[in-house]
């Protein structure tokens, strides 16, 4: 939380949003897992533009931009793992000597940085970007093996990493109709809905390596997957589970066991309040 406070202080000391615009932000930030900098863009009070910018004024930091009309080799774009890229919104941008140079939307991200540190071994030098920008690069660097969306009905990616448990959703969606798609944990969750763009996500919400509230936040702070609803799967079903779930901003909460008939009607509902009656949107 200091670490965002300190943030919305750079942008009022440099005069892009007042104090008031700052309390607003963070009072609309408190517990949806959005970063501070897309609550201040939804209230329009300040551009991704302008944020990198003003830290780049700041700090010093070199802003980079046109990512995905560069080329990168194979050994750099390996330092940064594509759901890392999605996730931190990060990108790495040449290695040289001992030194990595890494695209950052956050550049006083010193978790994220001290990480990579000891991970590469390398000195990590941030170059501040925007979001926009890391989702270019990752759609063109990361995603090369992207497929055709099917067009003649809805898209839903199940993220569960219980095989029999995410063999069933899928099963019970498919039998209604729908594409389904599958990830086995959040992180590879978290590219397939950057890669193919679900019109509904249903995820398990205590999963290895990224558990669904990891996921959920990682997809609500970027612009690519903001909009995307999700549905919460959990064996802690009680009424305290289902009410810190739904406080986080999830569209919907279902205990498991997961029953076919329940998850069909709430899969129905969310479709039908997300984007209304006829044919999926494309995406």
């Amino acid at each position: 939380m200091a670490q965002r406070k300190r943030f919305g202080e750079i942008l009022v000391e440099a005069g892009i949003i007042s104090e008031a615009s700052l309390r607003q932000a963070l009072d609309q930030q408190k517990g949806s897992g959005r970063r501070l900098g897309r609550v201040l863009e939804e209230l329009g009070v300040v551009s991704e533009k302008d944020i990198a910018v003003t830290l780049s004024r700041q700090f010093g930091f070199k802003t980079v931009g046109g990512l995905e009309r560069y080329s990168f080799t194979p050994e750099v774009l390996e330092l940064v793992s594509g759901s890392q890229v999605l996730e931190k919104l990060i990108f790495p941008l040449k290695k040289q000597d001992k030194s990595l140079f890494l695209a950052m939307v956050n550049p006083l991200d010193m978790e994220t940085i001290d990480n990579l540190t000891f991970r590469t071994g390398l000195k990590i030098v941030p170059c501040v970007t925007t979001p926009t920008e890391i989702q270019a690069a990752a759609n063109k660097f990361y995603l090369v093996d992207k497929q055709e969306e099917a067009s003649d009905w809805w898209t839903i990616l199940i993220v569960e990493d219980q095989e029999l448990t995410r063999a069933a959703v899928a099963a019970a969606l498919r039998k209604q109709g729908y594409t389904v798609l599958q990830a086995e944990n959040g992180a590879v969750g978290l590219k397939e809905a950057h890669q193919h763009k679900p019109h509904l996500i249903v995820t398990d919400t205590v999963m290895p390596r990224m558990d669904g509230y990891e996921l959920f936040r990682a997809l609500k702070g970027n612009p690519a997957t903001a909009n995307i609803p999700v549905i919460a799967m959990s064996s802690k079903s009680s009424p305290e589970e289902e009410a810190a779930v739904l406080d986080m901003g999830y569209f919907d909460f279902i205990g498991k066991p997961i029953n076919p008939v329940r998850l069909a009607a709430r899969t129905r509902r969310a479709l039908k309040m997300t984007y209304g009656e006829g044919d999926p949107p494309p995406r």
